[in-house]
């Protein structure tokens, strides 16, 4: 985008010297990357990515992931080189307390930086997730003669992200759906942390991604910038498939002791070697000065500003021929719901108290998602290869695939195969990129395989929604394999992961209202929002009957159900054991036994209430008793060392839903006698 006026080789070589001397300063970080790709760096950078320092959240910029995060002082280096607000006093304090140069880039914290990475392969499927996005996007708004939505995603990435099996993935996921503006191109410098990867890491790589569909790009020197130069025009040039650009490298190029070798990974060169490097380099500036003419060469500034301009022109014409497309493609860009959604909510919720339904929460999960989607233009659902079983479709939606060289099929379900990790990982590049909320559905024990994406989105703050169907024993004849006991708790601890688990079709339109309304996080622009998590049986639960306060106090999390004059005891339950825990009351009822009955379908909700409402909820004094289809050890929180828990602290078995419930104690009469010892 811009003309270098420097030397040749002193554009790379600043990142090279802001590398080393921010790691050495910081005693800390991993040199070796920024410096074994800084001619790859300054390729992209200064002759294709389309950016705007001045306007890091422009909607049609390239978007560019650092997929090897651990090298995070290249990405610091381009972006102060280029203009963007990261002052070179940043970069002093690399890795340092409240700092914007931590030590994995963060999404939020840098401007600039479109995706917190560090745990490798995860940046991979962000990138995937965000060309997927520019793709339905295109698909969706462009229309002849007036293309708003065209931009490119590149991706770094090293052997670390490609020994991770997330990146077999969503790689071979991107492949199938042509993903042609995806362009990765990869460090092969053949290092990793313990040596040379040959020992444990000897696949033939351009092979494998021949093999997933992609466009492939072999033997191109990373050192030699008109070489990677031609590369990417080359993947640009072509509309078919998503290109892989296999660069050789030396890892730590330019220092003369270590370059090459797994020393140089991931720690300081040392005063010794970085005064070696200067004069190999002939780089004679001072520690974080960078010459003016070197400043003068990278700056995108000017560029950045023209191009988004010329966009600017052309989404305003856009706009004056289709002026709701153009509102629809700015509210959705800005991650806001529509103008009149609370009250298209509120009408659904009120349909679904007066139809009363029995059913699986997985099914009103499906109800609530066909509502929304006519709400919600912007919401996109899929499920791991369980569309018939999580119930993640809806009528009348069309199915993402695979176009005819011109873009994609566009739909609102994709089917990303059995692919849990890479779907939720796909899931946090749609967010990131914005223009779409992304739901995702699997079977609740299959959460372990997602767990470290979930943790990502909500580390980003993203506003993702993963629907965990077959949530208990109660799926039953799949066995202990399948029947999650302890998820639900341990999703429970992730913080900032907001977690459902309803027990019927009110309780569930709630908590999806609950997930879609936390504050979008789109880009740059990060809110204080984050990812849900919804809990749903596989067997059919009754609807409870609430009056209209009732009603309103679900999304509280936490709030009194069924209460009894006089009572005694309080029993907490969620999903499918609050009917067990109202069967309970009538049963001591009869034996002149009061007690309340709390339904909490999400304790992180009930948390943040008011320390009124939760006393309101469980008065202080009163004995409780817990019950849910999972491990005991949590809901000692709720009820103390005083109460009692009745739950599975073991796995489960391969039987009939009904005959488990019996089996494991998890009845009324069980709950009833449970809350007798506590009195």
């Amino acid at each position: 985008m811009s003309n270098p006026t420097a030397p040749y080789p002193a554009l790379a070589d600043a990142i090279r010297a802001l590398a080393m001397d921010a790691v050495q300063q910081a005693n800390s970080g991993h040199p070796g990357a920024p410096m074994g790709m800084a001619e790859i760096a300054q390729a992209l950078w200064i002759n294709h990515l389309r950016h705007n320092p001045n306007d890091p959240a422009w909607a049609n910029r390239d978007r560019f992931v650092l997929s090897n995060g651990h090298g995070s002082m290249l990405i610091y280096a381009l972006l102060h080189l280029t203009g963007y607000d990261l002052p070179i006093e940043e970069l002093k304090n690399f890795r340092q307390l409240h700092s914007k140069t931590p030590g994995h880039p963060e999404v939020g914290i840098t401007p600039g930086v479109e995706t917190t990475t560090g745990p490798l392969g995860q940046g991979l499927g962000n990138a995937v997730g965000m060309a997927l996005a520019e793709a339905l996007l295109a698909a969706e708004f462009n229309k002849p003669g007036h293309t708003i939505v065209d931009h490119h995603t590149y991706a770094f990435t090293g052997d670390g992200c490609l020994m991770e099996g997330i990146s077999h993935e969503v790689c071979s996921l991107a492949g199938t759906l042509k993903l042609s503006k995806l362009v990765v191109l990869y460090d092969d410098n053949g290092i990793s942390i313990d040596g040379h990867v040959e020992h444990w890491f000897a696949d033939d790589t351009a092979k494998r991604f021949e093999g997933y569909g992609w466009n492939v790009i072999r033997g191109v020197d990373g050192h030699d910038v008109a070489a990677v130069d031609a590369a990417i025009k080359a993947a640009r040039g072509q509309s078919e498939k998503p290109t892989l650009i296999v660069c050789r490298t030396v890892i730590g190029k330019g220092a003369p002791n270590m370059a090459g070798t797994h020393n140089v990974h991931g720690a300081p060169l040392g005063k010794d070697e970085i005064a070696a490097t200067r004069a190999a380099l002939g780089w004679s500036a001072e520690p974080f000065q960078i010459p003016q003419p070197v400043y003068d060469g990278w700056d995108a500034r000017k560029a950045g500003a023209a191009a988004q301009a010329e966009w600017q022109s052309a989404f305003d014409a856009y706009a004056e021929q289709y002026p709701e497309l153009a509102a629809e493609f700015r509210r959705r860009m800005k991650g806001e719901l529509p103008a009149g959604y609370a009250a298209q909510f509120q009408a659904f919720l009120e349909a679904t108290a007066q139809k009363a339904e029995t059913a699986a929460t997985r099914k009103a999960s499906q109800f609530a998602i066909a509502a929304l989607a006519q709400a919600l233009p912007e919401l996109l659902g899929g499920s791991a290869d369980l569309t018939g079983s999580n119930y993640t479709d809806w009528k009348g939606v069309a199915a993402v695939r695979a176009g005819d060289g011109k873009g994609l099929q566009f739909g609102r379900h994709i089917n990303y195969g059995v692919r849990e990790f890479g779907m939720a990982a796909i899931m946090n590049g749609i967010a990131l990129h914005g223009g779409y909320l992304p739901f995702g559905g699997t079977f609740l024990t299959f959460s372990d395989y997602s767990r470290n994406a979930i943790r990502m989105a909500a580390l980003m703050k993203q506003r993702v929604v993963h629907v965990f169907t077959h949530d208990s024993i109660g799926l039953g004849e799949d066995g202990p394999t399948h029947q999650s006991i302890e998820h639900a708790s341990s999703l429970r601890l992730i913080p900032n992961l907001s977690v459902w688990r309803p027990c019927d079709t009110a309780e569930t339109a709630v908590a999806w209202n609950a997930a879609v309304t936390r504050p979008a996080s789109i880009g740059m622009d990060v809110h204080d929002g984050g990812p849900t998590a919804l809990l749903l049986s596989r067997q059919n639960l009754p609807y409870v009957e609430r009056d209209a306060a009732t009603l309103q106090a679900i999304s509280r999390g936490g709030y009194v159900l069924r209460d009894a004059e006089g009572a005694r005891a309080v029993i907490i339950a969620t999903g499918s054991e609050v009917s067990i825990a109202l069967d309970a009351q009538a049963q001591l009822a009869k034996e002149g036994i009061a007690v309340r009955v709390v339904s909490m379908p999400s304790t992180d909700v009930f948390d943040r209430q008011d320390a009124g409402w939760k006393r309101a909820v469980l008065p202080p004094g009163l004995p409780r008793v817990a019950v849910e289809a999972g491990v005991t050890a949590f809901w000692h929180k709720y009820v103390g060392l005083e109460g009692a828990v009745v739950g599975i602290d073991r796995y489960g078995e391969s039987a009939p839903a009904g005959t488990l419930f019996k089996f494991f104690g998890l009845t009324a009469d069980k709950v009833a006698e449970t809350v007798k010892q506590v009195l």
